[in-house]
This record gives C-alpha cells, sequence and structure tokens, in this order.
C-alpha cells in the first residue's frame, strides 16, 4: 500500500486550478501557450550565442526555463548534435502510435462483432 504524507494526510487535496506562489500567496497557474518554429530557433540561438544564459533569455521572453531548455536540446538533436529522435520522427512515432491505437480499437470491435454474430447463427 502507498503511504502519502504532508497535505494528503488531512484528508484535503490542493485545487489543481490554483499554484502556490512566494509566501504561500496564491496564483493563478499560467495558460499554455503556443510558438511558432521561427520563435523557438530565434530563442534557441540566442541562447546558443552564449551572451545570455538560458535562464536569463526565459526571463527576457517570459518563457519558463524548461521550455527554453527543452528548444535547444530539440534542436541540438535535429542538428546531429546530439542523440535521440529529431522532431520529424518524434512526429511519425506519434502518428504511427495514434494509429496502432485506433487499429487496435478496430480489431476490438470487429472481435465483438464476430462473437455477437456467431452466437446468433447458433
Amino acid at each position: 500500500m502507498i503511504r502519502f504524507d504532508g497535505h494528503l494526510r488531512s484528508g484535503v487535496l490542493p485545487r489543481k486550478d490554483v499554484h502556490h506562489g512566494e509566501h504561500g500567496k496564491k496564483k493563478k497557474p499560467r495558460p499554455r501557450r503556443s510558438f511558432t518554429p521561427e520563435f523557438k530557433s530565434e530563442i534557441v540561438e540566442l541562447c546558443r550565442r552564449g551572451d545570455r544564459s538560458v535562464g536569463q533569455v526565459a526571463k527576457d521572453f517570459d518563457l519558463t526555463e524548461t521550455a527554453v531548455r527543452l528548444w535547444v536540446s530539440h534542436a541540438e538533436v535535429d542538428a546531429g548534435e546530439r542523440d535521440g529522435l529529431t522532431s520529424s520522427e518524434r512526429e511519425e512515432l506519434a502518428a504511427l502510435r495514434r494509429e496502432n491505437r485506433r487499429l487496435r480499437e478496430d480489431v476490438e470491435i470487429l472481435k465483438r462483432a464476430t462473437a455477437f454474430f456467431a452466437k446468433e447463427t447458433r
């Protein structure tokens, strides 16, 4: 059995729509934003130049440091500087996984239909 500590002991779960910032003040979560590939490339280039740290670039453009580091990492993979899946390979993998999931659902439906019609013919 899994045991939880801290806030879960009291039986009160934290609200998912509120984050706690400095000094326990509640703040709304940042809305999910999307960025163009061109914008991401510009941010990556700023980080690669070395004039500013990843943290400083993120702060200057109101981005999370985690997102900027991920963009830099993806750019390194795409450029062959680091091992891993390129962006096009990641997209293809996601598409193949979606197709695989859909085909498995189709097979399950066909199994049920076969069983149903097999009962009717008896």
